[in-house]
């Protein structure tokens, strides 16, 4: 018997879609600043226990806890709670384990290597050759592909390899930082280094990022220094500094040896070597580039400002009458009910005010696990079987889904249209794809996608999405299902139809 598709073309329209002979029908919503869409909001994450250990929580379960157990490996025995109140932002952090194996799963020399031979890297886009003598830093990038023979050549002589982006190309890299943004809500990207021995590639300086050193193999000797007045948690990272700009002594010098860790906060000088006797490799994890309060409010105020002042007339209203006997340093002391009416009508302003999205657009895609693959559109469904497609992949109102991530999408309503953005087609490339969004049809659809969002780690039986419609509500489901933005508790059964045998 012939059965309807998966996903009726009129559910939902995805801009970005590469199935583009598929028809879908865009239909717009009517009316803007309705209670789902002020309901979806950041979650905001439980407190995260401090434990240490190799990560063991599965990102199939719960991405959260996934990605607090991928911090506390990170920074074992160094618990969360103490790195956070202590380091974070503030100073730097050095673990010392005697364990020269606790990160040789992350990544190699040897892993290096196979990704010169096997894999396209551009000199300048994905790899450095850099060196820095008597005070100065060159970089002697040639033109076109990082062949590894010519790679290897520029290192036996004095050169040291940054591999720009390894999260392309390795697994675990990926699998890490993946791990790791789902923490911080924002990009986290890695930088490799190799260094010959006796050597340093790069000139002293501050960078825009906090900065997680691992220590994969070998030993550096590195030397920390206090931000400059002024230059505390930098917003954009430092030129070179010759040496007789670095005047003040180190804070903190030390060797870091395989398997430890050092952190340091954005603004903080920094300088490594590697010892005479052999090489060294270490991956430097960054994370919070660019994610300040001032960025904040400098780049989306404005836009969000205008709309807010078009669209809400309490942005139109005018100060209260004497409003300056109540503002200003003089009362800031002041418990007045007309000051404490003041400030909470500013508070409640500014939280209308609708921020962020670049997250998901930096964003790596989710590392997904085989079992998650075969309860998801990737591995799940129709597929190719002797010479033609086999099955259909059925929802039903019993089907039980969840968010494939906890942080993979943002509901945003622009211009009366409800927009879901996510990052599950994003390349593992910065920024390689434009933005990915799916447009709603209605207020239903957007009531779903809150409630699939404050439900997770669990899941939800599609029949008890909000919405009248049955069938809508499978249909929308099915549709979210397609995107690979939700996965479902056990495979979906497959339902043979008139073409199968």
């Amino acid at each position: 018997m012939a059965k309807k598709p998966l996903v009726p073309p009129a559910a939902v329209k995805s801009v970005t879609s590469l199935d583009a002979q598929r028809k879908k029908k865009k239909v717009k919503k009517k009316a803007s600043g309705s209670k789902a869409t002020k309901a979806l909001k950041d979650k905001k994450s439980a407190t995260r226990p401090a434990a240490t250990g190799a990560p063991s929580a599965s990102p199939a379960e719960d991405s959260g806890a996934a990605a607090a157990a991928a911090l506390r490996w990170m920074l074992a025995p160094t618990e969360t709670r103490p790195f956070f109140d202590t380091f974070w932002e503030r100073k730097p952090l050095l673990v010392q384990r005697a364990a020269a194996d606790y990160y040789a799963a992350v990544f190699s020399t040897a892993e290096l290597d196979r990704i010169l031979r096997h894999d396209n890297l551009q000199f300048g886009r994905n790899l450095d050759v850099t060196s820095y003598s008597e005070g100065v830093r060159e970089t002697h990038n040639p033109s076109g592909r990082a062949h590894a023979a010519v790679v290897w050549d520029y290192y036996r002589n004095g050169c040291s390899v940054r591999l720009l982006n390894p999260q392309t190309y390795s697994g675990a890299v990926w699998r890490l930082c993946a791990a790791l943004q789902e923490y911080f809500g924002c990009m986290v990207g890695a930088n490799v280094y190799l260094t010959p021995p006796g050597t340093q590639g790069f000139a002293p300086h501050y960078d825009d990022i906090e900065a997680f050193i691992l220590q994969l193999e070998g030993k550096k000797h590195w030397r920390i220094y206090e931000p400059r007045p002024g230059e505390e948690l930098a917003r954009d990272s430092s030129g070179n500094f010759r040496p007789e700009e670095v005047t003040s002594p180190p804070a903190l010098e030390v060797t870091l040896e395989a398997g430890d860790l050092l952190y340091f906060p954005r603004g903080t000088i920094h300088q490594g070597r590697s010892l005479p006797d052999q090489h060294s490799l270490h991956i430097t994890v960054s994370c919070y580039q660019h994610l300040a309060w001032s960025d904040l409010l400098e780049k989306m105020v404005p836009v969000a400002l205008q709309r807010a002042i078009a669209e809400d007339v309490d942005f139109r209203r005018g100060l209260p009458v004497g409003f300056l006997g109540h503002a200003g340093l003089v009362n800031d002391e002041s418990s007045s009910s007309q000051r404490v009416a003041l400030l909470e009508t500013a508070r409640r302003l500014v939280t209308r005010l609708a921020l962020g999205r670049q997250y998901l657009h930096d964003a790596l895609p989710p590392a997904l696990s085989k079992d998650e693959r075969c309860r998801s559109v990737h591995e799940d469904g129709e597929r190719w079987v002797d010479g033609q497609v086999k099955g259909h992949a059925t929802m039903d109102e019993d089907t039980e889904i969840k968010l494939i991530r906890g942080n993979v999408v943002r509901l945003v309503n622009e211009d009366g249209e409800l927009r879901l953005y996510h990052c599950l087609e994003n390349s593992r490339l910065y920024r390689e794809q434009p933005e990915q969004f799916l447009e709603l049809e209605d207020e239903a659809q957007a009531e779903a996608v809150a409630a699939l969002v404050h439900a997770y780690p669990r899941y939800t039986a599609v029949g008890r999405l909000p919405g009248d419609a049955a069938e809508a509500k499978v249909a929308f489901a099915a549709s979210l299902w397609e995107k690979g933005l939700v996965v479902t508790r056990e495979p979906i059964p497959d339902v043979a139809d008139d073409g199968d045998s």
